[in-house]
């Protein structure tokens, strides 16, 4: 008979610090082992099998210094932020590794330590909302709706703030998503005038051609917040 190995659905990469620049390993889920079963109106994704979720391994956890990133942080530290860093960060850091296989508590943990460096690098508001986000979907998945709300709460403040400087131009994300999210993310914490403003601004954008599957969401939401008004039942959920 022959032997056939099977493939785990993790590889294990090298990543290279950008705060200390030493080299240290973690894992990334192979693609073809990604299956997304269904996607949730603030785009969190819900993949059939629940052992193999790439949101748990979006974040860089350096075992050297503590410095925690994305792929989206940029290399650049402006002056004054790595004096911050090592400060707040690398002289409490007691070295430990990230690289296994990660439970949704390390998952957490590693995205908290990310927003922390993020906020601490002054780094882009677009990539520290998106920490916030996916923070509130892992919350969600534990079923913890007050810590969720909290997290959605600093995303959506965040995508405002991106929305308003704009930058997220130099990103991949264009002005209409992050006015949905700002619409969606506010509808979920109960802020009903931001929701209402933001998708109104949505749904304006189907003039000029744009998006329209979000364009399509965004109406699909505005509708529900019509009919809970009119039963004079704001649900948040």
């Amino acid at each position: 008979m022959e032997n056939y190995t099977e493939i785990s659905p993790f590889y294990v990469k090298k990543v290279v610090c950008i705060f200390c620049e030493k080299k240290f390993p973690t894992l990334k889920v192979r693609s073809k082992f990604v299956k997304v079963e269904n996607t949730e109106t603030d785009f969190r994704p819900i993949y059939s099998d629940s052992n193999v979720n790439p949101l748990y391994y979006n974040v860089f956890v350096c075992q050297h210094c503590g410095f925690s990133f994305t792929e989206d942080f940029s290399k650049y530290f402006a002056p004054g932020t790595r004096e911050k860093i090592q400060e707040q960060i690398t002289k409490k850091w007691v070295p430990h590794s990230f690289s296994g296989e990660r439970t949704i508590a390390q998952a957490i943990q590693s995205y908290k330590l990310a927003l922390v460096c993020g906020n601490l690098k002054n780094e882009k508001f677009i990539a520290r909302a998106g920490l916030a986000l996916r923070i509130g979907w892992l919350y969600r998945t534990l079923q913890n709706k007050e810590q969720e709300i909290r997290f959605l709460k600093i995303a959506r403040d965040l995508y405002m703030d991106s929305y308003s400087t704009e930058d997220y131009l130099s990103t991949g994300m264009s002005g209409i998503r992050v006015m949905y999210l700002i619409a969606e993310l506010s509808r979920r914490i109960g802020d009903i005038s931001n929701a209402t403003r933001f998708f109104s601004r949505v749904i304006e954008n189907q003039r000029h051609g744009g998006e329209p599957k979000i364009i399509e969401m965004a109406k699909e939401q505005w509708q529900i917040i019509r009919e809970e008004r009119n039963q004079g039942n704001v649900i948040t959920e």
